[in-house]
């Protein structure tokens, strides 16, 4: 299983949120390319980087940001937030983003999204599935769609989809846990036949809780305040990636 910290970034610095909610912002670091080259030191090779400035203003806001990390560091970065138009991808892929991540659009355009899969090919494109009550959230998790999350995974992997990050959004920040029932329903609903690289987050509290998500299936797994509050420490996180081999 992938360990891939989260760096989400509003106004050029490192923040968290709890459960979405733009006013309980916190500032964690003003220097996100100096949490990233940390988070390298110690063996971590994937980052989630989240453009919220992004999500809010519906078009790609931070890709200097995303431009520093990735010249920088040898870290692979998937990339979200705000990603709404084909111009949107093309400035995340030339600022190094090795994948990025739709939410909202593949929800409220389809045709846009499954054309980035033709295009780019579904290595290249995370479904961002995020959901509150198991109904998928959109707009920076704004607004609650009329779609049931386990469905809409399965249309989307029928449709090519591999990797899906999964957010439970009343799990987010809160630090008491991730939705390990939601991500046992997701991986025994979806299809086996094109085996789902599904991606865990929100809610990760303790180092306890990566090997239980690993047993569960998860291909990875997004861990943020946990970090930033010292829950979970980088040299654990190192240990554990060496251990794995």
């Amino acid at each position: 299983m992938r360990i891939i910290p989260a760096i989400d970034i509003i106004d050029g610095k490192c923040v968290r949120l709890s459960k979405g909610d733009y006013d309980t912002k916190k500032i964690y670091n003003e220097n996100p390319l100096e949490v990233a080259k940390r988070f390298e030191a110690h063996g971590i090779q994937y980052l989630h980087l989240v453009d919220l400035d992004g999500a809010k203003s519906k078009h790609i806001v931070n890709h200097s940001i995303l431009e520093q990390i990735a010249s920088k560091t040898s870290l692979q970065i998937d990339f979200g937030g705000g990603l709404k138009t084909d111009e949107d991808l093309r400035i995340a892929f030339e600022s190094g983003a090795i994948q990025v991540t739709g939410g909202s659009i593949a929800v409220k355009n389809a045709e846009v999204f499954l054309g980035w899969i033709a295009k780019h090919g579904s290595d290249k494109i995370i479904l961002g599935a995020d959901a509150m009550d198991e109904k998928v959230a959109v707009s920076g998790w704004q607004e609650e769609s009329k779609e049931e999350l386990i469905p809409f995974i399965e249309q989307y992997q029928s449709k090519g989809i591999q990797y899906v990050i999964c957010t439970d959004i009343s799990k987010d920040g809160m630090l008491e846990g991730p939705s390990f029932d939601l991500y046992q329903k997701i991986l025994s609903s979806t299809s086996k036949e094109r085996p789902l690289k599904l991606i865990a987050s929100g809610g990760i509290s303790t180092f306890d809780e990566l090997p239980k998500l690993a047993e569960l299936g998860c291909e990875g797994t997004i861990i943020g305040k946990a970090i930033y509050e010292n829950r979970i420490s980088l040299k654990q996180l190192e240990t554990y990636i060496i251990s794995r081999g």
